[in-house]
């Protein structure tokens, strides 16, 4: 059962590659998707910084 998941799995992956790297719509999409990732991890990390940064001073006073 774990053995045809896994080939599903890869198979799935396979495929999706073959259809992102033959098409420019898709290929878009997903660069256009990591960027949109990206910049949300960079908000994040700016937010848990900030936050660290008021905590410190927090502490310090």
């Amino acid at each position: 059962m774990e053995k045809m998941f896994l080939f599903g799995a890869l198979l799935g992956a396979v495929g999706g590659a073959l259809v992102v790297a033959n098409s420019y719509k898709a290929r878009a999409l997903v660069k256009k998707s990591q960027e949109d990732l990206l910049a949300r991890v960079d908000e994040m990390m700016d937010e848990r910084l900030a936050a660290q940064e008021k905590q410190e001073k927090g502490k310090k006073s």
